[in-house]
Parts: C-alpha cells; sequence; structure tokens
C-alpha cells in the first residue's frame, strides 16, 4: 500500500512539472505558418558593416498577412537597442479583431521593449497577431542591423 502511495505521489508530481513547462517554437513556426499560410517575401536588408555599430533611427518591419489581417509595426533603434514600436497596421476588421489587438499589442509592445528584441512569447488567445508582430518586428530589427 505504501509503495503505490508513493508511486501515485511521485507519477502526479511529474505530470505537474511537465505540463508546467512552457513549450518553445522558433518564430517561423507559430502563428500562420504553423497552419499552412506563407512567410512574407523576404526584402534586402541594409546592415552595418561587421563592427559598427547599428544605425540610430526608426525602421518599419514588413508587413505581415495574418488570417484576420495585416500586422506591422515600426522599431525605434538607440545605440543598437530597441526603444519604442510602433503599431502600423493590426487587424480591425469587426470588433472581436479590435478587442484582440487593444489587449495583446501592448502587451507584446511591454514584452518587446523589456527584451529589447522580437524574441517574445506570443499573448494567450492572440496567435496570429502574436506572430504578425513578432516577424514584422524581426524584420525591422533586420533592417536596423540589430
Amino acid at each position: 500500500m505504501r509503495r503505490a502511495v508513493l508511486t501515485a505521489a511521485s507519477t502526479s508530481a511529474l505530470v505537474v512539472l511537465l505540463l508546467s513547462l512552457k513549450p518553445h517554437q522558433p518564430a517561423g513556426l507559430t502563428g500562420d505558418l504553423a497552419q499552412g499560410g506563407s512567410a512574407p517575401s523576404p526584402s534586402p536588408t541594409s546592415r552595418p558593416p561587421h563592427g559598427t555599430h547599428p544605425a540610430n533611427g526608426t525602421y518599419t518591419g514588413a508587413p505581415v498577412d495574418t488570417q484576420y489581417g495585416t500586422v506591422q509595426v515600426a522599431a525605434t533603434v538607440h545605440a543598437g537597442r530597441l526603444t519604442a514600436v510602433k503599431v502600423l497596421h493590426a487587424p480591425s476588421d469587426n470588433g472581436r479583431d479590435q478587442e484582440i489587438a487593444a489587449y495583446a499589442l501592448p502587451r507584446l509592445t511591454q514584452e518587446a521593449l523589456s527584451a529589447h528584441s522580437a524574441a517574445i512569447d506570443a499573448v494567450s488567445g492572440a496567435s496570429y497577431t502574436s506572430a504578425g508582430y513578432i516577424r514584422s518586428l524581426q524584420s525591422a530589427l533586420d533592417r536596423a542591423g540589430v
């Protein structure tokens, strides 16, 4: 009996531990791409020569088409660090799209500014918008040479 209780407790603890782990997927495999969508065509980027610092300024990311609309951001870079993100386009065809965008975009922006990169987690319930935001932000940072 004692062995059965110990086995059940150990198994339960292991299941809880495994469920608490957060799966990480590359940004290219989330959202639209995971659902069979296509990535935006790559555009040439102007990177500073090796060994130099990225230029300061605001860089517009590629518009990313998602199932619910286009997402596009502009990233402001200063001294090689992300200092601001402005959402240029977000899904807004109906009230639900507007509600999701109003909830998710400020959280994505806050997380990107904290991380100073596009390596951020998606917002639960806004996976398509999150994937579009992350891909557009990464393209802006690529253009900035960050």
